[in-house]
Parts: structure tokens; sequence; C-alpha cells
């Protein structure tokens, strides 16, 4: 039987802890998050790329805890707001703005705009301690809606109208969503080549080293 590593979703978010658990369900690993460990340092999210800040969060996250960390960074970018919120999605309405404000705010700056082309986008990062990641991303394109729907998903779910299912992301299950999602196609990714992750991550995981104790007595100390 291989040895199961743990992976830790580098995350608090409780949707994308949810989301992505349900995704890598099956798969021959343990997964944790940051809620599983003690107080962890803040990362700061100051990359002009989704690229950047998923790299951020993993690498930090995997040198802290010295295990394989997969993080992701994912926004929404607007046409008609020259792609806002982008990288500033998450704090586009404040640093300690609700979902419903961040959706609030958003209505309010689309209000007369007759171009609502918009796109999620999703960098996934799964790094190690010693600084290596593998990239995957995806997008998925939609609609803003001119009011809130549904009560399902996070973030900006509510406003996000995916034409082919005639929905907005927080309309869907779980399930549905996870098959168009962004984050979906990007970890679907992952699953189609585990095989070749979890061989990636056996050569590339620092081997430690048990450290022996030695009696005082002992002559050659």
């Amino acid at each position: 039987m291989q040895n199961q590593f743990t992976v830790v979703i580098a995350t608090r978010n409780k949707g994308k802890i949810a989301e992505i658990g349900d995704l890598l369900k099956g798969f021959p690993i343990k997964i944790k998050s940051l809620d599983d460990f003690g107080p962890i340092p803040e990362v700061e999210e100051d990359g002009k790329t989704f690229d950047e800040n998923a790299y951020k969060k993993a690498s930090f996250a995997a040198r802290v805890l010295g295990l394989p960390a997969l993080a992701d960074d994912s926004g929404l970018l607007v046409e008609a707001l020259e792609g806002a919120p982008g990288v500033h999605s998450a704090r586009y309405a404040g640093e300690n703005a609700t979902e419903e404000q961040k959706c609030v705010k958003l209505l309010n700056e689309m209000e007369g705009k007759i171009d609502r082309k918009a796109a999620f986008e999703c960098v996934i990062s799964i790094a190690i301690p010693t600084g290596p990641a593998l990239t995957y991303e995806a997008r998925c394109e939609g609609l803003i809606t001119e009011q809130p729907a549904g009560s399902n998903g996070f973030g900006y779910d509510p406003v996000f109208f995916y034409p082919p299912l005639k929905k907005t992301f927080a309309q869907l299950t779980r399930e549905e969503k996870s098959r168009v999602s962004h984050r979906g196609k990007a970890l679907r990714e992952i699953r189609d080549e585990f095989d070749k992750i979890l061989t990636w991550i056996r050569q590339n995981m620092p081997v430690y080293e048990p450290i022996q104790c030695r009696n005082k007595s002992d002559k050659n100390d």
C-alpha cells in the first residue's frame, strides 16, 4: 500500500475548503486545512497576478508546516470594469466586507452598463517546503446579473450567471458548480494528473533525518 500524504489546503475559507475537499475526495491523501493547525501568520496577497498569489500562499504554508500545500487564487474579471475586481476580488468592498457587501459593491459599479460579460479565473499552486510548485489554471465565462439570485456557494456566486445552465453559480448545487466552475476545471486537471503529482511530491519532498539523542556518558561525545 502506498504511503498516504497529508496535503494542506492553505485557506480558512469554509466554502473553498468544502469545494476543494469534495473534488479531492477519494484520492490517496489526507486533507487538512489551516484550521487544523495552530496560529499561522497571514500571507499578504500582494501579487499582481493570480499565479503569484497562489504560489505565495501555497509555498508559505508548505515551508511553515513542512507539508505539501495546495492554494488557489481566483477572482472575477468584468469586462465593463476593465478586468476589475481581478486579483482584488476578495478585498474589492473593503478588508472586512461580507459576501453580500461584495456583491452590492459590484452591482453598484455595474449600474447602467450594457456589457455584462465576465469570467472567473482560477490558478491552483501545489508547493512543497523546498520551494518548487506545480501550477494549474482554468477559466469560466458568464454574465453579471442585475440582482443577486441563489443562496449556495460564496463570494460573487449570486451575481455570476452561467448561460449554459441558465442559473447563477449560487443557484447551482455544489456538484453542478464543480462540474463547470473555474476551480472545478482546474481541480479536474489535478485529478487527471494525480499519479504524476504523487510521483513529483515523492521525488521532491525533503527527507527529514531522525535525530538520535545520546547519553551524556557516551564516550564518543
